[in-house]
């Protein structure tokens, strides 16, 4: 028998590789950021067509590459951050496997112009699928050009398995936000199919947070810093009344490189105990500086993911931090509940004496025990007896019981049982219904039907709401805006502001404001994957947002309401997120547990 073993060839290797480090356009754009960011670029352009499958494009200024280094930049395992195995342990480089390049250039066709300053000419080379078909002397500024057409062109069934131009464009606009928030230092420009996302000028940490979260944000913003023997930690705490259902505003990085971890995270979300509401998660933006020698970063392709030497201790740290910071800014509860902040004395005012001292006057005609009757003045006797003006007699109370007992009777078999379900009979037993997920359901329905019939009723709303987009929201709106019309809002976008001036008759308008945030925020592939369309996928959003939350008290008629609107569904048994709407306990399984 012959010899089954064979090395791969280098393209196959090169596709095998990019499988790991390339997984859709994000993944390309980190990379290339990331590698204008070790060039020493101080200006980044990010140019994207189609969500980037069509092309990505990443201009900078940096130091630009020889021809020699631009040939060899493409091959694998080709790199100018180590040269041997001890480097592996202080890297403060983004990329340093080599890996990245060569990766892109397997799956995509790739054009590069680079020049360094010490050059008159720059140089061009052309590559499609690993394999190098052009390369000549062009003209061109100091720095790095780069444009990646047509990503996957060679590997289809990859191709396929991305997701629609609005989920991919999520995630790249997320890779940007990791790259441009860490090196604030740094001018970015952001264009998508023509059009400005973001445009970023060199600021410092906290001005690039507003930049891209919208200036809103600078007030919900308190500092926190730490500086120990085991890392220096920079950065903001968003106030916990600010709050969102999603994770967008979780950043930690690490000797400026964007991490993810869950450890770290928990630090921060136990000293937020208390202090969240259900559901809500809080907001962080840290950078942490540490010895390179006390991290690993070399235990995932995406590089996302760090070992720490003093994990232990760096959560003592950071928790310890974020409530001093809470503590200071007096975000934490305080112990008398029904303090009114606005009537509290202001700083400067504490220890200032008063400008006009108070008079005193006393009466010395007054006598306390004129106009008495047995010792007690009329005045106080008549206030005694108002007390117990209203009270009835035995024979009125006694009546009372009687109409009680009758309004029981004629009272509906329903009730609301804390203040999480509804309890109502049927002939053969209970029926417990979770009222959360009958909304969710009833809502559904009710916003699907109105996009398919557009007949939703709007109610114009007396004095319109205006909602300020960050530029994420701007990129997003276009695809959401025709099926919200159909929903029963009326919207408009000028800039960066949507005006509201219409919503559906079962929405209230005190709810728009965490409505839209859901809209925007909403990032959850597994459930844009369950969808059947974009309709589908915003009215699940809706009704997901709009619903009866647990904890909410219902009186009968809105809890007969709900069970009526339930059961006129064409779905009565699961939630749109296929929970189970109800049970049912029937007498024999009552009275098996008397038994």
């Amino acid at each position: 028998m012959g010899d089954i073993i064979s090395l791969l060839p280098d393209h196959v290797a090169n596709q095998i590789a990019a499988g790991e480090v390339i997984q859709r356009p994000a993944s390309v754009i980190k990379e290339l950021l990331e590698n204008a960011i070790d060039a020493k670029a101080t200006e980044i352009k990010l140019l994207i067509n189609g969500a980037g499958k069509t092309i990505i494009q990443v201009i900078d200024n940096g130091i630009g590459m020889s021809i020699t280094d631009v040939r060899l930049a493409f091959e694998r395992h080709a790199t100018s951050k180590i040269k041997s195995a001890e480097d592996l342990f202080s890297i403060t480089s983004k990329g340093f496997r080599g890996e990245a390049l060569a990766s892109i250039a397997a799956i995509a066709q790739v054009e590069v112009y680079t020049r360094r300053a010490v050059d008159e000419m720059a140089t061009y080379l052309k590559i499609s699928g690993s394999k190098v078909e052009g390369q000549e002397a062009y003209v061109a500024p100091v720095g790095t050009s780069i444009a990646v057409k047509n990503l996957f062109y060679n590997v289809p069934a990859r191709r396929n398995f991305l997701k629609s131009d609005k989920v991919e464009l999520r995630h790249i606009i997320d890779e940007f936000h990791r790259v441009a928030l860490t090196h604030p230092e740094v001018k970015f420009t952001f264009m998508q199919n023509g059009t400005e996302l973001f445009d970023l000028p060199s600021v410092n940490f906290k001005k690039r947070i507003a930049n891209i979260f919208g200036h809103k944000i600078e007030e919900k913003l308190i500092p926190a810093d730490e500086m120990t023997t085991v890392a220096g930690i920079k950065g903001f705490i968003v106030k916990p009344e600010f709050a969102k259902k999603s994770r967008g505003q979780q950043f930690f990085f690490v000797n400026k490189r964007f991490i993810k971890s869950p450890f770290l995270n928990h630090a921060v979300s136990s000293a937020f105990e208390g202090l969240l509401r259900d559901q809500f998660h809080p907001g962080y933006f840290f950078s942490i500086q540490i010895d390179p020698k006390t991290i690993d970063i070399n235990i995932h392709p995406t590089k996302t993911e760090i070992k720490f030497e003093e994990e232990q201790n760096l959560y003592a740290i950071i928790k310890s931090m974020v409530k001093h910071s809470l503590g200071m800014f007096q975000a934490t509860p305080v112990l008398d509940f029904e303090r009114d902040p606005n009537l509290d004395i202001p700083y400067n005012f504490q220890l200032k004496p008063p400008s006009n001292m108070p008079s005193i006057e006393v009466d010395s005609s007054f006598n306390p025990f004129q106009n008495t009757e047995n010792g007690i003045s009329k005045a106080s006797k008549s206030s005694w007896e108002s007390l117990y003006s209203g009270l009835e007699t035995p024979n009125e109370l006694s009546k009372t019981d009687e109409e009680l007992k009758l309004a029981i009777e004629q009272t509906p078999k329903v009730f609301q049982l804390l203040t999480k379900f509804i309890v109502t009979t049927t002939r053969s037993g209970l029926l417990i219904i979770d009222q959360q997920r009958a909304h969710q359901r009833v809502l559904y329905e009710k916003f699907l039907s109105s996009i398919t019939k557009r007949d939703m009723v709007s109610q114009q709303l007396i004095f319109p709401k205006e909602i300020e987009l960050t530029p994420q929201q701007v990129a997003l709106f276009g695809e959401l805006e025709a099926n919200l019309n159909s929903m029963g809002f009326v919207v408009k976008k000028n800039g960066n502001l949507l005006h509201i001036t219409g919503i559906p008759s079962i929405c209230d308008d005190k709810q728009l404001g965490q409505l839209f945030e859901d809209i925007f925020s909403t990032q959850d592939d597994q459930l844009q994957l369950a969808s059947f369309s974009q309709a589908d996928y915003m009215a699940k959003i809706l009704s997901k947002s709009l619903s009866i939350k647990s904890n909410s008290n219902l009186n009968i008629l809105e809890q007969q309401a709900l069970i009526d609107d339930l059961f006129a569904c064409k779905d009565t048994l699961t939630s749109p997120f296929n929970r189970k709407i109800f049970i049912n306990l029937d007498k024999e399984e009552l009275e098996k547990k008397l038994d």
